[in-house]
């Protein structure tokens, strides 16, 4: 039986590249094997919710209460070692305006995320990858988009690394909303200078690479 990884993927900030824009875009990768303990958690929390009268359908970090958003974090720092989390954050001002159009700055920048955590997660003697990223974003565009998100792997990945990669709403899967919740805590890092939720899920990085930034380029990694 082939070894899978599955790889949970979201992102943070916006495709607007004037001054009303963030200043930073985010792309966050979980990277799972089953057994999942940690999503087992958080469906035992999901239903204690629901016993004490709260209706919480799925989880997301920038509309849950704090009490919700502080017991996840909870949850996802207890069972921290269960995970690896790589990000890609780039500073939007530094993207070549021939690569700000939508159909190729996310693909762009998936694809080295994704390259960066595949053949990272070869190390472990993963056969096959099932990558699964939030809805894409830009409801008109998401065709366009998923061609070229097809078309930018096959350039930048080796022919063979077997993967698959679906595009699912993130209420749809507990590894979705980890994802989410720790591309959140990145971006408010970032963006806002505020790390109080970023340190907690620190100790999970595999890396945390800029792409384009003004200043130095910075990298970090526990592998």
């Amino acid at each position: 039986m082939a070894d899978y990884a599955y790889i949970f993927l979201d992102e943070s900030g916006n495709f607007d590249f004037s001054q009303n824009g963030s200043r930073y875009f985010v792309l966050t990768g979980v990277s799972l094997r089953r057994p999942f303990p940690i999503l087992q958690a958080l469906d035992a929390y999901k239903h204690d919710l629901l016993e004490a009268g709260r209706n919480i359908e799925y989880f997301h970090c920038a509309h849950d209460r704090k009490d919700v958003r502080s017991q996840v974090f909870d949850v996802i720092t207890a069972y921290i070692d269960h995970l690896r989390l790589d990000c890609l954050v780039t500073e939007k001002s530094t993207v070549e305006t021939k690569l700000r159009r939508d159909a190729r700055f996310y693909p762009r920048m998936l694809g080295y995320l994704l390259k960066k955590i595949l053949h990272a997660e070869l190390v472990y003697g993963t056969q096959e990858f099932i990558v699964i990223t939030d809805s894409i974003p830009l409801h008109n565009k998401r065709h366009t988009i998923a061609k070229v998100v097809k078309s930018t792997l096959t350039d930048m990945l080796p022919r063979t690394m077997k993967y698959r990669i679906m595009h699912h709403s993130s209420r749809s899967h507990y590894g979705l909303q980890v994802a989410d919740y720790c591309c959140w805590a990145i971006f408010r890092k970032w963006e806002r200078n505020d790390d109080a939720y970023y340190s907690r899920v620190r100790q999970a990085f595999g890396s945390e690479n800029w792409i384009l930034r003004r200043t130095t380029r910075h990298a970090s990694g526990k592998k």
